[in-house]
């Protein structure tokens, strides 16, 4: 004859009995342990298995189980599922290495036209080539069995993730050149706030070219904003190109003027107009600093051959190092005139981008900002 079930007497200190409150409410804790948590805490009000079963709607073996094992392991661990052994793997851990071995590979070596792996791709290579490597438990292998294999070494050979390799062995040196022209700003500055009048005798520009500005124009009439029923302007979809311009600007460091030319391109003649711009610009015994990169048209023969006419000490150029045009304080400044002047700019041709584009630096020399350097600075003194 069965034997009645007698009553387990259930423990639970204050942390656990806080723990499984807490758990039972949780609304993103797995069903199964919030299940068990409410066992237990019905359990420990209601030593009953039969009473908990009905409430929680379990079985009452289920119940007495949960109890059995908070009882013998901890009120926590019962809320996990016991260790199963599970299915014998298929794949041999060989296998696994193989298929992270040729991720870590190009798509392109293999014969494929895709320059990297896709997983599906990766999965249908395995299925195809596995048996020859030795390893025929790829025969049948899937997509998201190879995502579970690449994700256990972390390897995502889909992804791309773009490094900088510093390729001038004199970066350290031109940097500190170009830190050294902001330290003399800094100084000018400082001086002038003092006698509360400018030093004319030397200028420092911060230049570069902001290339390929796009006149697109719009094959139907923008659409204004209507209140309550439509947010935002609405634009047609398809577009008409007129070319591309390119911007020639420099940032007088010391005053916040900037000094801009468009042209169709930016070659030698162009940069040498610029440089005709400044030389009109400031007094003729004022000495010109700029600050730029090493494009062709700065060091060229026709560039070179403007310089020479002018007086000695006029012009002196400070160059940044090669992938060092974040040195290059104007590059801040073509940043957010694309976020402000050109950003969803449409016009109706070249021209017409021409004349906004100097209207928007006009826009700002009414009120110019003086940019500050800051970066580093210090180890320039």
């Amino acid at each position: 004859m069965a034997r009645w079930r007698q009553a387990i007497e259930l423990a639970l200190s204050d942390e656990e009995i806080g723990m499984l409150k807490a758990l039972s409410r949780s609304r993103t804790e797995p069903a199964s342990r919030v299940s068990r948590a409410e066992m237990l805490l019905c359990y420990r009000e209601t030593p009953s298995f039969y009473a908990v079963g009905r409430r929680v709607g379990a079985h009452h073996q289920t119940v007495q189980r949960c109890v059995e094992r908070a009882l013998a392991y901890g009120a926590l661990t019962a809320l996990d599922d016991r260790p199963r052994p599970g299915k014998e793997p298929v794949i041999t851990p060989e296998a696994k290495a193989w298929l992270v071995s040729l991720a870590c590979e190009k798509a392109k070596d293999h014969g494929y036209p895709h320059e990297l792996w896709t997983t599906r791709l990766l999965a249908r290579h395995a299925r195809e080539h596995g048996a020859g490597a030795g390893h025929e438990c790829l025969a049948h292998l899937v997509q998201g069995t190879v995502c579970k294999i690449l994700a256990q070494d972390e390897i995502k050979p889909h992804n791309v993730r773009y490094y900088l390799e510093r390729r001038d062995p004199e970066f350290e040196q031109k940097m500190a050149e170009v830190l050294c022209v902001y330290r003399q700003v800094q100084v000018l500055k400082k001086t002038a706030a003092k006698s509360k009048k400018s030093d004319k005798s030397v200028a420092i520009v911060s230049y570069d070219e902001k290339p390929g500005i796009q006149a697109i124009a719009t094959t139907a009439p923008d659409l204004p904003p209507v209140p309550g029923v439509h947010a935002t302007f609405a634009r047609d979809h398809e577009y008409k190109r007129h070319g591309t311009l390119s911007l020639l600007a420099g940032i007088d460091l010391i005053t916040g003027k900037v000094h801009a030319l468009v042209r169709d391109r930016h070659r030698s003649r162009e940069f040498v107009e610029f440089l005709e711009l400044l030389d009109a610009a400031y007094p003729a015994g004022t000495a010109i600093k700029l600050i730029l990169d090493n494009h062709s048209a700065h060091i060229s023969r026709e560039t070179n051959a403007w310089l020479a006419t002018r007086p000695a000490g006029r012009f002196a150029f400070t160059f940044t190092p090669k992938h060092g045009s974040w040195l290059n304080l104007i590059e801040g400044f073509f940043s957010k005139f694309a976020r402000s002047v050109l950003r969803h700019i449409r016009v109706t041709s070249k021209h017409e981008l021409k004349q906004r584009i100097m209207a928007g630096i006009k826009d700002i020399n009414r009120h110019p900002v003086v940019h500050t350097w800051s970066y580093k600075l210090a180890e320039a003194a």
